[in-house]
């Protein structure tokens, strides 16, 4: 595929019903469709409100959105400064082992490496092993030290109040 006709876009507001429904199209394919409660609403106090708290790109082809990449800033007490962390790459699946994965991901790290980054991370399903071998061809590293830990609704009110 010729990817002269792919460039990567800062979304903007009037892009929130494509990027609901990467997000839909991303869970239907992790098999979370069930944990999807973004909104139109959400997404646009998240991303376009006055204190946006993750940011999106979007890839098109040939005028088309193809991909999209959800990132904010985090920050490492190691290295005392922040860092990129990328919530959730999709790229359609007529449109996989094109690069355009690629390029979103060298985009991204182009964007961390400008404002002075330490890390890039992201996290990938353990089961997902064509993503893993894609990081690892890229020169990702797996932390396999780490163990995610989550607290989220009932468990979150419970512990909060």
């Amino acid at each position: 595929m010729n990817l002269e006709n792919f460039r990567v876009e800062k979304a903007q507001n009037q892009d929130i019903p494509t990027i609901l429904n990467f997000i839909r199209e991303l869970a239907l394919y992790e098999k979370l469709s069930h944990e999807v409660v973004a909104t139109e609403e959400t997404l646009e106090q998240s991303l376009f409100g006055p204190k946006p708290v993750a940011y999106c790109l979007i890839g098109y082809f040939q005028e088309e959105p193809v991909a999209f990449a959800i990132y904010f800033y985090n920050f490492s007490t190691f290295l005392g400064c922040r860092g990129l962390y990328l919530e959730d790459l999709y790229v359609k699946p007529a449109m996989r082992g094109r690069g355009i994965g690629e390029k979103m991901l060298r985009f991204l790290a182009h964007i961390a490496v400008e404002e002075g980054c330490g890390r890039f991370e992201w996290s990938v399903l353990d089961w997902n092993e064509s993503a893993i071998k894609f990081y690892r061809k890229l020169g990702a590293e797996p932390m396999d030290e780490w163990t995610v830990f989550r607290v989220t609704g009932e468990a979150l009110l419970n512990l909060g109040s």
